[in-house]
C-alpha cells in the first residue's frame, strides 16, 4: 500500500488567511510561527502576555500583540477575523515548576475556555489546542519500564496533579465544540518538546536544556560535575522542535482527527542519566554525577505509542535524540557565552 501523504495547511488555507498563535512569545508557539511564515502565509497575529523584549523569537512581517489571553477580552481581540487559531498558551515549565507551582498550571484553563469560546465567535474554521503527556494516568507510569502511552490510555482518569488535569479538562472542552457548535478542534498531546530557542535557564527549563547548560556550566567554571534530579533512572521520550511543528501542522489539517486526542512525541526512550550520556558525548567531556533525590522527581517512566499517528497519518516524529541534541547543546552553549559576555539574551 502506498504511504499516505497528509495533507498540510496549504491545502486547507489561503496565503492570506489570518492564522492566530497564542503562546507566540515562548518556545513551542514561537517556532511555529516562524514555520507558518517560512511557507508563507502573509497574515500571522502571534501573542503572548510578555513584553516583546522578553519573546524567545520574533519572526518579521508578523502582527505581535501583547495580551493576556486567560482574560475573555483579550481573547476577542486576539481571535478577530481568524480563519485559524492555534492556543499554545500556558503557565507551564519543567518538573520543577509543575510540581511547585499547580495553581498557576491550574489556571491555564482560563486561557482555553475563554480563547475557544472567541475562536468559535469569530468564526474561526479550525482551532489547535496544545495538550500534554501529564493528561495520562499516572498509575500506569510509575515503573521506569513502563509500557508506551496509547491515546486511551488517559481513561479511567489519574492525570497529573495541576497542569495534567487542566490539560484533560480542556481535551474536553475542544470536544464539545466541535459536537455542540460544529467548531473543528484538534489535540495533541505532546511529549517533551526541545530544541534551540527553548528555555534554558531559570527554573522552567526541561530535562535536555536544563543538562545541556549544566554541562556548558561545568566546563566553564572547571568543576565537571553535573546535579542530577532524582537517581537518573526515569525514563522519558524527547521530541525534536521540527517534527512538532510539523506533527501540529498535519493534526490540524486531518479530518479523522476532529476533537480526537493524539500523541505527538518521539518514542525514542531515554534514562536521565543516558540523556547525560548522550550530552557528554557531545561536549567531548565526562562529568560527576551528583544525585538529589529531594527534588521533583515526577513520573517514573513515561513514553508515546505512535501506532495511531502512523496510522492515521503515516508519519511520525523520527529526528534522533543525539542529532537533536547536538544542534540544542550548540545553541545553548552560544546563549551562555552571550551572557557571560554580557549580553542580553533570552532565557
Amino acid at each position: 500500500m502506498a504511504a499516505k501523504t497528509p495533507k498540510r495547511i496549504e491545502d486547507f488555507r489561503g496565503k492570506d488567511d489570518l492564522l492566530v498563535v497564542t503562546g507566540a512569545g515562548g518556545f513551542i508557539a514561537g517556532s511555529l510561527v516562524r514555520y507558518f511564515h517560512d511557507k508563507g502565509f502573509a497574515r500571522i497575529r502571534a501573542v503572548d502576555k510578555k513584553p516583546l523584549a522578553e519573546w524567545y523569537q520574533r519572526t518579521p512581517g508578523v502582527e505581535n500583540l501583547v495580551l493576556d489571553v486567560s482574560s475573555p477580552e483579550n481573547c476577542a481581540q486576539a481571535c478577530d477575523g481568524a480563519v485559524e487559531v492555534y492556543n499554545l498558551a500556558a503557565d507551564m515549565g519543567g518538573m520543577g515548576f509543575i510540581e511547585r507551582f499547580r495553581i498557576e498550571c491550574l489556571r491555564s484553563v482560563l486561557i482555553n475556555t475563554h480563547m475557544i469560546e472567541a475562536a468559535q465567535k469569530a468564526g474561526a474554521d479550525r482551532y489547535f489546542f496544545s495538550s500534554s503527556a501529564c493528561a495520562y494516568n499516572v498509575d500506569l507510569q510509575k515503573d521506569a519500564r513502563s509500557r508506551a502511552l496509547k491515546e486511551s490510555d488517559a481513561y479511567p482518569a489519574n492525570a497529573e496533579r495541576g497542569y495534567g488535569w487542566e490539560k484533560l479538562f480542556s481535551e474536553m472542552v475542544c470536544q464539545e465544540y466541535w459536537a455542540e457548535r460544529g467548531l473543528k478542534t484538534a489535540i495533541a498531546r505532546f511529549h517533551n518538546v526541545y530544541g534551540p530557542h527553548g528555555t534554558w535557564d531559570g527554573g522552567r527549563e526541561k530535562a535536555p536544556a536544563a543538562l545541556s547548560r549544566k554541562v556548558v556550566e561545568a566546563r566553564d567554571n572547571g568543576t565537571y560535575a553535573v546535579e542530577i534530579w532524582g537517581d537518573g533512572t526515569r525514563t522519558r521520550s524527547f521530541m525534536w522542535i521540527g517534527d512538532c511543528v510539523n506533527g501540529i501542522d498535519m493534526i490540524m489539517h486531518c479530518d479523522e482527527l476532529i476533537a480526537t486526542p493524539i500523541n505527538l512525541g518521539s518514542c525514542e526512550l531515554v534514562s536521565v542519566n543516558d540523556l547525560l550520556g548522550l550530552i557528554e558525548d557531545i561536549a567531548g567531556c565526562k562529568v560527576e554525577r551528583r544525585y538529589d533525590l529531594t527534588q521533583p522527581l515526577g513520573v517514573g517512566g513515561r513514553n508515546s505509542d505512535n501506532t495511531m499517528i502512523r496510522r492515521v497519518l503515516g508519519w511520525e516524529p523520527s529526528t534522533p535524540l543525539r542529532d537533536g541534541l547536538a544542534r540544542t547543546y550548540a545553541w545553548i552553549a552560544e546563549q551562555y557565552a552571550l551572557r557571560k559576555a554580557g549580553r542580553k539574551v533570552v532565557l
